[in-house]
Formats: C-alpha cells, sequence, structure tokens
C-alpha cells in the first residue's frame, strides 16, 4: 500500500509550503468543466481556470481524443531539421489569431520558456542587423515573466529573485503601474500614463542604442491584475519605434480570450513585434509555449544568416512536440465552434459587479478587473503573505479555487462559466472574506 506521507516528501512541489501542506493536503481527484473533485467527495468551482489555462473548462473529450490518436500515430519526432504537419498547421491557425504581421511562430514548452525564447530572437535580431550592441533588456516592477534566468531578470517580483543572484547583465525595470489614486478603478485607470516616459529615461541615461527589447505584460497578472494606464501602452509604442527598440507583450495570461478578445493586444490597440503565450494554448491540457514574431524580425534573422546554415541557435528537445500541437489544434477548434473569447467578452460586465461588489468588506483594500481577470488586496496582519495562505486553504474549505499572491486574491473564471456560476462563486469568495 502507497505511503501518503512519503509520497508528499518525494514530490516537491512548486511555489508551495510544502510542511504545511504535507499537515493538510488539498488533493483534487477529478474535474469536469467548472468543477474540481476533492479526495473526499467534496466539490470545488475553479474560480482560476487552473492557473489562467484552463478557460473552456476540464475533462474536454475532444482535447483527450485527439491526443490518443496522435500518440498511436506520432508521439514523437524532433524538430531539430525535421518536422511533422500539425506543427505547421498550429502555426498557421495561431497566425490567424494574432494581430498585424505577427505570423511566424516558434514553439517552446512553457511561457517561461517563450519568455527566454523571445528575448534571445530580440538579441539576434539586432545582432543581424549589426547592431550587436544592443544587449540591454527593460523589464518592469511587479512583473512576472517566468522563472528561468531571462524571466527572472526581466521580471519585478523581488520575492521571485531571492537566493537567486545570478542574473543577466545590463537589464532596467520600468516602474510599476499601481498608483493609490487608481485604487477600486473598474477597467483601465486614468492615472499613469506619465510611467511609460521610463523607458525614454534609459534611453537618454544609457543610449537609446544600447537597448534590445522592451518586455510587458499587457495586464500584468501573476502580481495581481494590474490593468494598464490610458495610453500607457501607445505610449511604450511610440518610444520603442523611435528609438530602434523592440516590444515584446507577454500575452501568457491576456492570450486566448483572457482580455474579450483574441489577444490583449487586441484589446488596447497596441501592436508589439512579439506576443508570448502558453497556457490556455492547449486549454492547459499538455505543457506548451509559443512566440509569435513579426515578419521584419523573422527576415531579418533568416535572411542575414549564411545559406544552408541554421539561423538561430535556440530550441528544446520537446519543441513543437506532436501531442502537444494536437492538443493545441483541438483546443483552438472549441474556442472558435463554442464562440469562448466571444462569451468571455459577454461575461466581463456580470464578472466585474461581482467582483467589485466586495468593494464593501472591511478586509478589502483594493479591488482592479478588466476582462475576465480581477483581483482583490486584502489588508495584511502580522508578514505580508500570512493572512493570504490562511486564505488560500479557506477558499479550498470553502469549495473554491483562487490564486493568492501575498495577499491578494486573484480570479480568472473559465469561459464557459454561468452568470449563476460566477454567482456561486463569488458567494463562496465573499463568505470567506467575511469571517477571515
Amino acid at each position: 500500500m502507497t505511503n501518503l506521507a512519503n509520497d508528499f516528501r518525494n514530490h516537491w512541489m512548486p511555489y508551495t509550503a510544502n510542511r504545511d501542506f504535507s499537515e493538510a493536503p488539498r488533493l483534487v481527484s477529478d474535474g469536469q468543466g467548472i468543477q474540481l473533485k476533492k479526495t473526499n467527495g467534496e466539490i470545488v468551482l475553479d474560480a482560476v481556470s487552473g492557473l489562467f489555462c484552463t478557460p473552456a473548462g476540464l475533462g474536454r473529450t475532444e482535447i483527450a481524443n485527439a491526443v490518443a490518436k496522435q500518440l498511436e500515430t506520432l508521439s514523437y519526432v524532433t524538430s531539430f531539421q525535421h518536422g511533422h504537419g500539425k506543427s505547421f498547421e498550429l502555426a498557421s491557425r495561431i497566425a490567424s489569431l494574432t494581430p498585424g504581421n505577427l505570423d511566424h511562430v516558434f514553439f517552446s514548452n512553457s511561457g517561461s520558456e517563450a519568455v527566454e525564447t523571445a528575448l534571445k530572437i530580440a538579441l539576434a535580431y539586432h545582432a543581424a542587423k549589426g547592431e550587436s550592441g544592443r544587449t540591454r533588456l527593460v523589464g518592469r516592477e511587479r512583473a512576472y515573466h517566468g522563472v528561468n534566468f531571462g524571466g527572472l531578470s526581466v521580471g519585478g517580483i523581488a520575492r521571485n529573485k531571492h537566493g537567486f543572484s545570478l542574473s543577466l547583465p545590463g537589464v532596467l525595470h520600468l516602474r510599476h503601474t499601481w498608483l493609490d489614486e487608481n485604487r477600486f478603478t473598474q477597467g483601465q485607470p486614468k492615472s499613469g500614463v506619465e510611467l511609460a516616459d521610463d523607458l525614454q529615461r534609459f534611453c537618454d541615461t544609457h543610449g537609446s542604442n544600447s537597448i534590445a527589447a522592451c518586455i510587458v505584460e499587457p495586464v500584468a497578472g501573476s502580481t495581481g491584475c494590474l490593468p494598464p494606464p490610458l495610453g500607457y501602452l501607445q505610449r511604450l509604442r511610440d518610444i520603442c519605434d523611435t528609438n530602434g527598440i523592440l516590444l515584446i507583450f507577454d500575452e501568457v495570461i491576456c492570450g486566448f480570450g483572457r482580455m474579450g478578445t483574441n489577444f490583449g493586444s487586441d484589446r488596447f490597440n497596441v501592436l508589439p513585434d512579439m506576443i508570448t503565450m502558453a497556457k490556455a494554448l492547449t486549454n492547459g491540457a499538455i505543457p506548451m509555449g509559443a512566440v509569435a514574431v513579426a515578419g521584419k524580425i523573422y527576415d531579418t534573422v533568416v535572411g542575414e544568416a549564411p545559406d544552408k546554415s541554421i539561423e538561430l541557435f535556440h530550441g528544446y528537445t520537446y519543441t513543437a512536440h506532436p501531442v502537444a500541437c494536437a492538443a493545441a489544434l483541438a483546443s483552438l477548434d472549441i474556442y472558435e465552434s463554442e464562440g469562448l473569447f466571444e462569451r468571455s467578452a459577454a461575461l466581463e460586465t456580470p464578472f466585474l459587479e461581482e467582483l467589485f461588489a466586495l468593494a464593501e468588506l472591511p478586509l478589502v483594500k483594493d479591488i482592479r478587473g478588466i476582462g475576465m481577470l480581477g483581483a482583490v488586496d486584502l489588508d495584511s496582519d502580522e508578514a505580508v503573505g500570512k493572512r493570504g495562505h490562511r486564505a488560500l486553504k479557506a477558499f479550498f474549505d470553502a469549495g473554491v479555487l483562487v490564486k493568492m499572491t501575498g495577499d491578494t486574491v486573484i480570479l480568472a473564471p473559465p469561459f464557459i462559466s454561468s452568470e449563476a456560476d460566477l454567482g456561486v462563486m463569488f458567494g463562496r469568495v465573499r463568505s470567506v472574506l467575511e469571517i477571515l
């Protein structure tokens, strides 16, 4: 018989208080639609789409069947100097969704790898143009760009960096966009567009010809839903254009309908030079990420390389894995056939109404929300994160799955949710916040 205590010790869980978890494990055994089933049979409503990655809900037989068929026909082939049809089909499908001419797709296995890939492509692009002195990268405070060293370097969540001193040299960070005067703003806040001018200040201080790329999330997600101030993203775009800097949007969370549009760049009408994506690309069924790249970048990197040579020395063993491609194609079929991006847009108003109704609770210090993404800041007691950890466990006990970042509750329900489902989710969230 399996010794569960030993199992808990063997699996070193990510972003988890492992010792605390082993004392009272939060285990699930099944998942269908928006419901997870605990091992004791109780139901938990998924109010955060797994981890922003299952907008079409759990247990989709269409994806399972596509994966099973692919495993039976071609379970693997290397993408190094070889290929299979589904990767090209998927790249074309993604290119039909991405804005502008971001129609060249490089596949990875996660959002973290997608960011690493985008940063490398930016450096390779400038080198191919004869501007190899452009090595600086610009990120933003409170940003999350994954956990690899490149992503950690441009990321701006300090706790993620503690203990990991190795960082890319010359990285600069814009100030974050959370301002006290924007508290309890629904949608894009009015104040803060001038914060984008940090990028111009970096150009003036360090030389614009030293900066390769600026990477931001259209809406900062994992830090707790920070929508961009009105005009902010456009100003970043203008500064990048003026100074020859590539603009990268990290849309691992915002992409595939979370903003009620294909990508966040569509919602805010700002075209970046690259978009990173993952999570909802396969509805969370199989790990996969990707970078959509503008034609000028692809043409430069590929065109400047010697004939018949490898143009970009980068890739992963599981790049464009056949099974992941099958899962992604099936997911895109579901999004299209069920109109889930449009459904996300339709659910935004009732979602935000439920979200901002929590403002009356004494524990709530701020609320932010846009699209189907929102966050509630709780009053901290003792050390930051203590109340949040208690809340995490209380939410699970109350039958609702959320994401906690410090003392911030993050909500991002699946697009298949009904308005009634939202009411039940928020009722359970409220019941916890009233007694926490």
